[in-house]
Protein backbone atom coordinates (compact mmCIF):
# COMPACT_ATOMS: atom_id res chain seq x y z
CA UNK A 1 0.00 0.00 0.00
CA UNK A 2 1.29 4.06 -1.29
CA UNK A 3 1.22 6.34 1.65
CA UNK A 4 1.01 10.09 1.42
CA UNK A 5 2.80 12.39 3.55
CA UNK A 6 1.42 15.61 5.03
CA UNK A 7 2.16 17.77 8.11
CA UNK A 8 -0.27 16.20 9.79
CA UNK A 9 1.32 12.79 9.45
CA UNK A 10 1.23 9.53 6.96
CA UNK A 11 -1.52 8.99 5.65
CA UNK A 12 -2.53 5.17 3.68
CA UNK A 13 -3.16 5.62 -0.16
CA UNK A 14 -5.02 3.19 -2.48
CA UNK A 15 -2.31 2.70 -5.40
CA UNK A 16 -5.37 1.51 -7.72
CA UNK A 17 -7.26 4.30 -6.96
CA UNK A 18 -5.54 7.01 -5.30
CA UNK A 19 -7.98 7.39 -2.78
CA UNK A 20 -7.14 7.93 1.08
CA UNK A 21 -7.57 4.95 2.85
CA UNK A 22 -8.46 5.71 6.14
CA UNK A 23 -6.40 4.48 9.10
CA UNK A 24 -7.23 2.31 12.01
CA UNK A 25 -4.01 3.82 13.87
CA UNK A 26 -4.20 7.16 15.59
CA UNK A 27 -2.17 9.59 13.90
CA UNK A 28 1.29 9.95 15.86
CA UNK A 29 2.31 13.15 14.24
CA UNK A 30 -0.33 15.75 16.17
CA UNK A 31 0.26 18.59 16.87
CA UNK A 32 -0.69 19.17 20.67
CA UNK A 33 -3.41 21.61 21.74
CA UNK A 34 -2.23 24.78 23.27
CA UNK A 35 -4.38 23.68 26.45
CA UNK A 36 -2.21 20.12 26.76
CA UNK A 37 1.10 22.32 27.26
CA UNK A 38 2.31 23.86 30.51
CA UNK A 39 1.81 27.68 31.24
CA UNK A 40 5.93 28.12 30.43
CA UNK A 41 5.18 25.71 27.19
CA UNK A 42 1.97 27.65 25.91
CA UNK A 43 4.45 31.19 26.96
CA UNK A 44 7.04 29.74 24.55
CA UNK A 45 4.38 28.59 21.42
CA UNK A 46 2.93 32.35 21.66
CA UNK A 47 6.00 33.71 21.66
CA UNK A 48 7.43 31.72 18.57
CA UNK A 49 4.34 32.07 17.22
CA UNK A 50 4.66 36.22 17.26
CA UNK A 51 7.93 35.60 15.63
CA UNK A 52 7.23 33.84 13.01
CA UNK A 53 4.26 36.12 12.32
CA UNK A 54 6.44 39.14 12.25
CA UNK A 55 8.99 37.49 10.00
CA UNK A 56 6.30 36.51 7.29
CA UNK A 57 5.21 40.31 7.56
CA UNK A 58 9.10 41.58 7.05
CA UNK A 59 9.05 38.80 4.27
CA UNK A 60 6.00 40.21 2.62
CA UNK A 61 6.96 43.65 3.08
CA UNK A 62 9.91 42.71 1.16
CA UNK A 63 10.34 43.12 -2.93
CA UNK A 64 9.73 39.41 -4.77
CA UNK A 65 12.76 40.42 -6.87
CA UNK A 66 15.36 40.71 -3.85
CA UNK A 67 14.51 37.70 -2.07
CA UNK A 68 14.81 35.31 -5.32
CA UNK A 69 18.15 36.88 -6.04
CA UNK A 70 18.55 35.86 -2.10
CA UNK A 71 18.28 31.98 -3.17
CA UNK A 72 19.82 32.46 -6.46
CA UNK A 73 23.06 33.54 -4.78
CA UNK A 74 22.48 30.67 -2.65
CA UNK A 75 22.77 28.16 -5.77
CA UNK A 76 25.80 30.16 -7.17
CA UNK A 77 27.14 29.25 -3.66
CA UNK A 78 26.47 25.31 -3.74
CA UNK A 79 27.58 24.95 -7.05
CA UNK A 80 30.84 26.48 -5.94
CA UNK A 81 30.87 24.21 -3.02
CA UNK A 82 30.33 21.30 -5.48
CA UNK A 83 33.05 22.37 -7.63
CA UNK A 84 35.86 23.15 -5.09
CA UNK A 85 35.70 19.56 -3.37
CA UNK A 86 38.68 17.00 -4.34
CA UNK A 87 37.63 15.21 -6.46
CA UNK A 88 34.68 18.37 -7.70
CA UNK A 89 31.20 16.88 -7.61
CA UNK A 90 30.17 17.63 -11.36
CA UNK A 91 26.53 16.32 -10.96
CA UNK A 92 25.65 18.06 -8.28
CA UNK A 93 26.79 21.44 -9.11
CA UNK A 94 25.30 21.06 -12.49
CA UNK A 95 22.09 20.81 -10.87
CA UNK A 96 22.76 24.17 -9.33
CA UNK A 97 24.11 25.51 -11.81
CA UNK A 98 21.00 24.84 -14.09
CA UNK A 99 18.74 25.76 -11.77
CA UNK A 100 20.35 29.41 -10.76
CA UNK A 101 20.49 29.69 -15.05
CA UNK A 102 16.88 28.65 -15.26
CA UNK A 103 15.61 31.25 -12.90
CA UNK A 104 18.00 33.90 -14.11
CA UNK A 105 16.85 33.00 -17.66
CA UNK A 106 13.22 33.15 -17.60
CA UNK A 107 12.88 36.00 -15.58
CA UNK A 108 14.28 38.48 -18.06
CA UNK A 109 14.22 42.26 -16.74
CA UNK A 110 12.29 40.96 -13.22
CA UNK A 111 14.80 40.46 -10.89
CA UNK A 112 15.36 44.35 -10.06
CA UNK A 113 18.60 45.57 -9.64
CA UNK A 114 20.61 42.42 -8.48
CA UNK A 115 19.67 40.99 -12.41
CA UNK A 116 22.75 42.44 -13.41
CA UNK A 117 25.12 40.82 -10.76
CA UNK A 118 23.45 37.40 -11.08
CA UNK A 119 24.06 36.82 -14.73
CA UNK A 120 27.65 37.85 -14.14
CA UNK A 121 27.54 34.86 -11.21
CA UNK A 122 25.50 33.02 -13.59
CA UNK A 123 28.22 33.63 -16.19
CA UNK A 124 31.55 33.23 -13.98
CA UNK A 125 30.24 29.59 -12.49
CA UNK A 126 29.58 27.82 -16.25
CA UNK A 127 33.04 29.03 -17.04
CA UNK A 128 34.28 27.83 -14.10
CA UNK A 129 32.26 24.51 -14.12
CA UNK A 130 34.02 24.21 -17.75
CA UNK A 131 37.33 25.11 -16.17
CA UNK A 132 37.03 22.66 -13.49
CA UNK A 133 35.67 19.91 -15.82
CA UNK A 134 38.64 20.41 -18.16
CA UNK A 135 41.40 19.92 -14.95
CA UNK A 136 39.26 16.62 -14.24
CA UNK A 137 39.94 15.58 -18.14
CA UNK A 138 43.40 16.45 -17.90
CA UNK A 139 44.75 14.19 -14.86
CA UNK A 140 46.19 15.65 -11.72
CA UNK A 141 49.94 16.85 -12.58
CA UNK A 142 49.23 17.02 -16.02
CA UNK A 143 49.90 20.75 -17.53
CA UNK A 144 49.27 22.28 -20.75
CA UNK A 145 52.64 22.29 -23.01
CA UNK A 146 54.33 24.99 -23.64
CA UNK A 147 54.04 26.33 -27.93
CA UNK A 148 58.00 27.65 -27.16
Amino acid sequence: MSSLWTPGGEHPVDPKTGEHQPSEEPQSASVPDLESLSPEEQSQAEALAREMATVREQLASTPAALVVANHLMGLYELAAIHLSQQPANMGEASVAIDALGAVVEALPDRLGEAEATLRDALHQIRLAYVQVGQQADDGPGETEPDND
